[in-house]
């Protein structure tokens, strides 16, 4: 099965993919054409009452398939106010090659002529509750008919993920939905037809454009601060996650580090807030301050840049991982730690290949390859799991996803760093595994979208064009 917003998605990977909608809107009309004639006979009436968006964009391609029918296609409102070009052109078609067309402004002048057939297109998966007019007359005039309803991707008010049904909704007797089956459409009593529109398997395994959509913070989200427990040995990682997280869509970005590289931090980004502890390095003795911070202002955490392996270090951040009880990206020097320790945080985990293998998952060149086996360790693990290499590959133990987006200067040292500060700014408003795949792509399309640099990419050079790699393409 798959969700309302996920398909969403797909659609806009497709894309990406070069299929266009144009191609699936021609295929899913089709589709609903197909179903019609398994239930019309040559010669029947059929009449398609359709909407302003998609849903009624694929009535009308199917409208062009039906010409062995006395058709006839209703446009519920007015031809400039349908909300997509491509249903428009659909739309276009059927006026210019001389089909029976109707629009109805005004729900009282809607008459269906006792049709054999009804198409009903009225409203799509992204919209349910209660219709209003004039999809709420519409909708009791196609009950109150004795023809047979065949409702494209589902019936006009049904809920698609939820399966609610409000009084209003469209009684169908036959749905044609697209690409797998909707949850809500799965106790419906009608047949229900999965129609397989051509989208490539890739928009569904492979992380792209659509799942920013989904994993992504709007550029007006809510609040987002960004906690980095980080620095000691090292001081760059912990700036680059900090200021990438910015750029990922969080309002403030702190970082906690060790007082002796406090200016040097803060020398990277005026825009950063360091916060500094007397110790060298991260001990037990600061983590209750820590955690109280971050609880207190509802802080992300990103646990681990530059930390070092120090073994006060590392009992520091088994400390932090059992105490805090928020949402934290755990990265670097903190992983190895993990699989030892039960928390009640919202962790997403992010190896690189190595690090996968020391915290006791598969040992693999090709983790694109060796896809199964984190999903098994990530099962395992109880948390999300972003393995980084050529292919990043996320997984939450159930659900799996690969991203190839990127290019070979991404070996340099950081930009897993800065996936840790985009994942970071991502989870707070998002499913951790959504956010997690997200973050990955995102991370990656900065790195195509520099494309003046043949060699010599720094880490720090992905900052700048992150925000165009995340909501440019949305």
């Amino acid at each position: 099965m798959i969700t309302t917003e996920r398909m969403g998605a797909v659609d806009r990977n497709a894309e990406a993919l070069s299929v266009p909608r144009k191609q699936l809107m021609e295929s899913s009309g089709n589709a609903v054409a197909r179903t019609v004639r398994e239930e019309a006979s040559e010669g029947d009436s059929v009449t398609v009452v359709a909407g302003r968006g998609n849903n009624g964009g694929d009535a009308f391609v199917a409208a062009r398939f039906l010409n062995e029918f006395d058709l006839s296609v209703l446009l519920l409102g007015r031809p400039e106010s349908i909300s997509t070009d491509i249903a428009r052109e659909n739309w276009e078609a059927l006026r210019e090659g001389g089909y029976e067309v109707e629009t109805i402004t005004d729900s009282a002048d809607l008459s269906l002529d006792d049709p054999n057939v009804i198409v009903d297109a009225m409203l799509g998966t992204g919209i349910s509750g209660d219709l209003r007019e004039p999809e709420a007359t519409a909708a009791r005039t196609i009950n109150d008919a004795e023809a047979t309803v065949v409702s494209v991707d589902v019936p006009s008010g049904v809920d698609a993920d939820s399966g609610d049904v409000p009084e209003s909704a469209v009684e169908a007797d036959r749905v044609v939905t697209f690409h797998d089956l909707k949850p809500g459409l799965a106790e419906l009593d009608c047949e229900v037809t999965v129609a397989d529109i051509g989208i490539p398997r890739a928009a569904e395994r492979y992380a792209g454009p659509g799942d920013l959509s989904i994993g992504a913070p709007d550029p007006d989200a809510a609040e987002i601060r960004v906690f980095v427990v980080g620095g000691g040995p090292y001081t760059g990682a912990p700036a680059l996650s900090a200021q990438a997280a910015l750029r990922a869509g969080a309002e403030l970005s702190f970082v906690a580090c060790p007082e002796s590289i406090k200016d040097v931090l803060a020398g990277y980004a005026e825009d950063l807030i360091v916060q500094d502890y007397e110790s060298d390095r991260l001990t037990v003795d600061e983590v209750d301050d820590l955690i109280e911070t971050a609880t207190d202002y509802e802080d992300v955490v990103v646990l681990g840049p530059g930390l070092g392996t120090a073994d006060e270090t590392l009992e520091a951040a088994r400390t932090f991982l059992e105490e805090f009880e928020g949402p934290m990206v755990v990265d670097a020097d903190a992983l190895s730690v993990v699989p030892e320790v039960e928390t009640d945080a919202t962790l997403v985990c992010t190896p690189n290949r190595r690090e996968l293998a020391e915290m006791g998952g598969p040992d693999l060149d090709d983790l694109e390859a060796g896809a199964e086996e984190i999903e098994s360790f990530a099962a395992d693990l109880g948390h999300v799991v972003m393995a980084k290499a050529e292919a990043d590959v996320v997984s939450d133990g159930e659900r799996t996803r690969i991203s190839t987006a990127g290019t070979p200067g991404m070996a340099v040292g950081g930009t897993g760093d800065t996936l840790a500060g985009i994942t970071a700014a991502f989870v707070k408003e998002s499913d951790p595994f959504d956010a997690a795949v997200a973050a990955s792509y995102a991370n990656g399309r900065a790195a195509e979208l520099i494309d003046d640099r043949e060699g010599g990419l720094l880490a720090s050079d992905l900052l700048d064009v992150l925000p165009r790699a995340i909501w440019g393409e949305r």
